[in-house]
């Protein structure tokens, strides 16, 4: 009895306890764990491998920009634009431009920023990978570069720096203003893989020309510091496992940057350095990857974010399948379709209809049909004029309409020449079954 008493006594205060504990810290808590689980390990490894062995400046601004797909989007189509704009000009020109400084830095290396536009996927998830641990990213990227080491793929050259410490591997450019982007097969400059299920995507640039290779490692023309990399103020931060941040680097690359404009939006009293902090005003209505990561950065579900999402669905799941199969989503995309990646193509409604007007079939006609009590094939046939224009009609929707239908369809459409003989309509009816049916299969919706 005195169990039950005392059994009874601690249920009672815990569920007070639970009652008057305000809800946010209940939703913090899941939030914490829901961060912890958005990318197991081989996720990250599967992510990072194409860029791991880049040199830690271009690096860090890559993971920085990476948490601003939008603007990657913008820059890059942006620099195709713009490609002659050099010095002064082209620093005037990007202080016009409300993006993160890490993207403006991009246009330094105009292939770089063109592959992550166009592998809007892979960007999106190393951005949202390093936004729920920047710590596992830089943790990753390490143990990255120690297996390219041990695998005898990673050594200083005429090109880069590679300076091996206690549990950190550095790499710089051997020469200060010079920086070199090596191309490299992550499936072989690691060693074996070690995760058959998660495979590494091809290299993400074809072997330069007259390449000067390194073992499994190529560079082609180095790339000068030009203007645009006076905005690159990201440095890596191994030991501390995190980005850190200064508006005063590279002031001798360019100083014609307002940097005092910057160091307003960075929190008082840092100087303009310390620790790089997340700006979700550069995210510009693009969704985050889960709603804990949205409140973290006090950016719940909003309508513009609800659009964004609906606009980049499309790319993003084939590029996740692309990556999962190890194809690393190939670049398929001509120069001049920049402008299909911008989210002015938010109008989500009609990338979902498109695909149902091509795969409607049979089943969608025939629910038209009913609905609209078949009036509209009634006045056609009377249009058609005679019983052999009504037969020609019926001929030619069972013939036409029911892709995926089996026998019945072969049987109708093998009858296709006794429906030209019987009307007009059926004699120039499109032979892109699927088409023509999800076009009826419209009209009867109206």
């Amino acid at each position: 009895m005195e169990v039950r008493k005392k059994v009874f006594y601690w249920m009672t205060w815990l569920l007070v306890l639970l009652l008057v504990t305000p809800p946010w810290v209940i939703a913090q808590g899941k939030q914490g764990t829901e961060e912890m689980k958005t990318f197991k390990q081989e996720e990250l490894d599967q992510i990072l491998a194409p860029i791991a062995l880049y040199p830690d400046d271009l690096l860090s601004q890559i993971l920085i920009a990476s948490t601003y797909p939008l603007e990657i989007v913008q820059a890059d189509r942006w620099t195709r634009q713009n490609k002659n704009i050099k010095g002064d000009a082209l620093t005037q020109a990007l202080e016009k431009q409300n993006w993160d400084p890490s993207v403006k830095s991009l246009v330094n290396f105009p292939q770089v920023l063109e592959m992550m536009g166009e592998k809007l996927d892979w960007t999106e998830r190393l951005g949202d990978a390093f936004l729920a641990s920047e710590k596992n990213v830089m943790d990753t990227v390490q143990k990255l570069r120690f297996k390219a080491e041990e695998a005898g793929n990673l050594k200083s050259t005429e090109q880069q720096k590679v300076i091996v410490q206690e549990k950190v591997i550095i790499i710089q450019p051997a020469q200060p203003q010079v920086i070199y982007v090596p191309t490299y097969s992550p499936a072989v400059v690691y060693g074996p893989w070690w995760w058959p299920a998660y495979p590494p995507p091809p290299p993400f640039f074809p072997l330069p020309p007259s390449p000067v290779l390194y073992g499994a490692m190529a560079f082609g023309a180095g790339v000068a510091m030009g203007a645009a990399w006076g905005y690159a103020w990201g440095n890596c931060n191994w030991r501390g496992g995190s980005v850190n941040y200064n508006i005063n680097q590279n002031v001798n690359i360019n100083n014609n940057i307002n940097r005092n404009n910057y160091a307003k939006q960075l929190p008082a009293g840092s100087g303009g350095q310390g620790r790089w902090q997340h700006d979700a005003s550069h995210r510009k209505g693009v969704a985050y990857r889960d709603q804990a990561t949205a409140q973290k950065f006090n950016k719940g579900s909003t309508a513009e974010a609800a659009r964004s999402r609906e606009a980049y669905r499309g790319r993003t799941e084939q590029g996740r399948q692309d990556l999962s199969k190890g194809t690393g989503g190939d670049r398929t995309s001509k120069p001049g379709t920049a402008q299909t990646r911008d989210l002015q193509t938010s109008k989500a409604g009609q990338r979902d209809i498109q695909p149902g007007r091509g795969t409607a079939g049979g089943t969608g006609q025939q629910a038209s049909q009913q609905k609209a009590g078949r009036a509209g094939q009634q006045a056609s046939q009377q249009k058609a004029g005679g019983a052999g224009g009504q037969a020609g009609q019926q001929r030619k929707d069972s013939a036409f309409s029911g892709i995926g239908n089996g026998k019945q369809t072969q049987n109708n459409s093998n009858r296709g020449s006794a429906s030209r003989s019987g009307g007009s309509s059926g004699a120039r009816a499109p032979t892109g079954g699927s088409s023509s049916s999800g076009s009826r299969s419209g009209e009867g919706r109206k």
